[in-house]
């Protein structure tokens, strides 16, 4: 059975601490985890949660890249479990855009990101996984691993002034 948990906070240690690498997929509390992660990131409706997020100190996270409120254009994809991620980037091309995180609510920046890399990582199954992602999902995918490595979004803003309130960013939004 899963349970939707309560989303980490900005200030809450486990979100600047290196999660653990995952041994055992499937063992019990690994697999508590991973049902948690998928029923609080549907219940958050966000496009992304990692396992720190959820207090749990683990280098897991899902990419559920969907259109929604906080994100209309975002591309449709299935929730994307990933265990022991990592990546690399396919160009040094980096572009900013705007992020927001669930951890951080009523607030936006913008981040520069690379804008194609290549994934490895883990699914549910226990498969190893090689994956090229592009634009918005790369994005989504560079902000959910920096959680793992006890980063968040505002660590990657080059200037204070490329953070704005989630009031102004829906502003902003609707003239686009």
């Amino acid at each position: 059975m899963s349970e939707v948990r309560i989303i980490a906070q900005l200030g809450a240690e486990v979100l600047r601490l290196r999660a653990h690498e995952v041994q055992d997929i499937n063992a019990p509390e690994m697999q508590e985890v991973i049902n948690d992660l998928f029923a609080s990131l549907a219940s958050a409706n966000g496009v992304g949660l990692a396992a720190p997020q959820i207090s749990a100190s683990w280098r897991m996270m899902i990419i559920a890249s969907r259109p929604s409120e906080r994100y209309p254009y975002a591309p449709e994809m299935e929730p994307t479990l990933m265990i022991n991620p990592s990546f690399e980037s396919l160009s040094d091309v980096r572009e900013k855009d705007w992020e927001g995180c669930l951890s951080i609510p009523g607030i936006r920046a913008k981040v520069p990101r690379f804008t194609q890399i290549k994934v490895n990582y883990i699914n549910a199954l226990g498969d190893a996984v090689i994956q090229d992602l592009v634009g918005f999902v790369a994005r989504v995918f560079q902000h959910e691993y920096d959680h793992l490595d006890g980063l968040v979004y505002l660590d990657r803003v080059e200037s204070n002034k490329d953070i704005i309130s989630e009031s102004e960013f829906l502003k902003l939004m609707a003239v686009d």
